[in-house]
């Protein structure tokens, strides 16, 4: 089976998860059957689908007949043989208790076609334990959307002992069918990889306030404006529900021992039922003004306690091959907000400092929480880290034959290099891009990005569609568009500026890269352009999405309907380019102006995009990172250099500090 197989999807839950989740696959073009125990329930579901829907309209994030179009798909039913019987793949969503979802599968197994995948949607409980009541233990995986699932990008794929890899493959092309960024969980382990980096993180920021190390004020003022975190500790507790995390630390010390033993400040909070947000109380009290996290408590040693129990558990992850730092990165940044991945902030604390710290801990008090991981060990001795340094990848930098990769001070420099075919865009050039961007986003030392086509004659004259016409196969083609979206999509959500330098042809797929930079500059002799309508084709890598943010929507219509070539003047005129400049002055200029940037504050850079970007589709997503990010950078050593310079009169330094 593959995704273009599945037709029909069973939800079984009609909880906040199950109707999410029944909203995402409806709005993805499936047939859903959301399936609750009780009409009751399921109509309240439906119901809370139908709304969210018509909020979608409202926003104009979707249309009216889209919105009405996905409700028509989906089927509120309670009787379980009715809602699974011509189920092609069924997402479980019932409550986290393994008796309610075990029961929930020895009926489902009487009444699914034996073909049917079963995914269940649990946070932390065991995926094998779970699909060894079945008869279908080797067609059943977990698939933890995350809440509320219409807005959250992530997708925890999660392989149980016995599953088919296959059904690991077409439960990650179905997520992305959704339009979710799957990331594959290579093993069965209590909490996968977002639950189980943030749950001991709360665990630990409650023991450091159980033994009166620090003040709630003191943890969540460190955790929110020093780490830089979404929410401090507590706060973020409060929000998801203090029960949940208990429940899943308790679930965890069952299987992997006292190291998850909660923290008694988060049981007394359970017993007293004070829950945060949804009881009114928690760590705070929301019926008077609810957090008020302080910007100035913020303490040193608490950062560095947290930074290193993060950092234990991603080399537990690592070391126990249930992930690599990359896609523990990459979860944690999409499921839980993060600015960076705890990989990555481990890494730049040190991890034989972070080693040492949890070293220290463990001898003074014996607690099992502080045990070092046998692989971060093994990084602290031989002086590595779970990304390579940009030291250790120093002249190791990977050779490409379509893409040139350099730095110069501050400014990572990309050269489409095949001026031969008019710097034409071949899949092979997209998978070197990819790589390319990654190397120059993980080098701290670049402050900017400046991407250029080598030679006079194009910046990139679109897709190489002469090599890529051959493969006639429709899977094929999706795919291809697939990977030009993901890879343009990394500039564009790189956290560095990145400035397009236009000189000559830029057009199509060329257009669509550049469209992904913050900023343009064009030389006079440049012709821009979409001319796939002219060939009977669309912008297929992002062009239909991206343009009409940055020129509107009635003339992105007429740059792609008229698939016409423009005048760099007339697509100023339009806000495409921001700067025209003479062909001899093109260089010097597009170079002048990526420094520029890269002088620039890169932390406000960093979340400036991040608000922009998040705003794009939702106003209210844009504007919390925005509070958020200002709250942090009020408390940063840029601020103060930047206040300084311009008392001084004289250009700031910015650190990144």
């Amino acid at each position: 089976m593959d995704v273009d197989d599945i037709e029909t999807i069973a939800v079984l839950g009609a909880g906040n998860m199950g109707h999410g989740i029944a909203e995402v696959a409806a709005l993805a073009g499936f047939d859903v059957h959301l399936r609750d125990i009780k009409e009751e329930f399921v109509q309240k579901g439906y119901d809370q689908l139908e709304w969210s829907l018509n909020k979608l309209a409202e926003k104009e994030q979707i249309g009216e007949a889209e919105a009405e179009a996905a409700l028509d798909r989906v089927t509120p039913i309670v009787d379980l043989e009715e809602a699974v019987e011509d189920a092609d793949f069924v997402v479980e969503a019932v409550p986290e208790k393994m008796d309610i979802k075990k029961n929930v599968y020895r009926e489902l197994e009487q009444h699914a076609p034996d073909e049917a995948v079963f995914a269940t949607n649990t946070s932390s409980l065991s995926v094998t334990e779970l699909s060894e009541v079945t008869d279908r233990p080797e067609r059943f995986c977990g698939m933890h959307f995350f809440n509320p699932p219409v807005r959250m990008q992530l997708v925890e794929v999660i392989s149980g002992a016995h599953t088919d890899p296959e059904v690991l493959d077409l439960t990650e092309d179905l997520a992305e069918a959704m339009g979710k960024t799957p990331v594959r969980v290579r093993k069965d382990s209590p909490g996968f990889i977002v639950n189980r980096v943030l749950v001991p993180l709360l665990n630990e920021a409650a023991w450091l306030v159980e033994d009166d190390v620090a003040t709630i004020a003191e943890v969540d003022s460190t955790t929110k404006y020093d780490i830089g975190l979404p929410m401090g500790a507590f706060e973020l507790a409060d929000q998801v529900g203090v029960d949940v995390s208990y429940d899943v630390l308790d679930y965890m010390q069952g299987v992997l021992g006292d190291a998850y033993e909660p923290c008694p400040l988060l049981v007394e909070k359970v017993e007293a039922e004070k829950l945060g947000k949804k009881t009114g109380e928690g760590f705070y009290d929301y019926d008077d003004g609810g957090a008020d996290v302080p910007t100035d408590q913020i303490r040193e040693d608490v950062a560095d306690r947290l930074v290193a129990v993060m950092a234990n558990e991603v080399a537990k992850l690592v070391g126990n091959d249930v992930a690599d730092p990359a896609e523990i990165d990459e979860a944690v940044m999409l499921g839980a907000g993060y600015p960076e991945g705890p990989a990555k902030m481990a890494d730049d604390a040190g991890i034989d400092y972070l080693y040492e710290t949890l070293d220290n801990l463990y001898e003074e008090t014996g607690a099992a929480r502080y045990e070092p991981a046998e692989y971060l060990g093994t990084l602290a001795e031989s002086g590595d880290q779970f990304h390579a340094s940009a030291e250790d990848s120093e002249g190791d930098t990977p050779s490409f034959s379509s893409v040139a990769v350099s730095v110069d001070g501050k400014v990572g420099h990309l050269e489409i290099d095949r001026p031969h075919r008019m710097n034409t865009i071949s899949g092979e050039l997209l998978d070197e891009l990819s790589e390319a961007v990654d190397v120059l986003a993980a080098d701290d030392d670049v402050r900017a990005i400046l991407l250029t086509g080598a030679g006079e004659k194009a910046f990139s004259a679109g897709a190489d569609v002469q090599s890529m016409a051959g493969s006639a196969d429709p899977i094929d083609a999706v795919e291809l568009s697939r990977k030009g979206q993901q890879t343009f999509g990394k500039l564009e959500a790189c956290d560095v500026p990145v400035v397009a330098g236009i000189d000559g042809y830029c057009l199509g797929g060329g257009m669509e890269l550049a469209t992904c930079a913050d900023m343009r500059v064009a030389s006079t002799r440049s012709e821009l352009g979409q001319p796939e309508h002219n060939l009977g084709l669309l912008p297929g890598w992002g062009g239909t999405q991206r343009l009409k943010h940055i020129v509107g929507e009635g003339r992105a219509k007429e740059i792609i309907f008229t698939g016409d070539r423009f005048d760099p003047e007339t697509m100023a005129d339009y806000g495409f380019v921001n700067e025209v400049v003479a062909n001899d002055e093109f260089e010097d200029r597009a170079w002048e102006l990526a420094r520029d940037l890269a002088a620039g504050p890169p932390i406000a850079q960093r979340y400036t995009k991040r608000a922009m970007l998040a705003g794009r589709d939702d106003t209210d997503a844009g504007l919390e990172i925005e509070a958020q990010a200002f709250g942090q950078l009020m408390n940063t050593q840029d601020l103060m250099e930047g206040i300084s310079a311009f008392s001084a009169d004289r250009d700031p330094e910015f650190e990144g500090h």
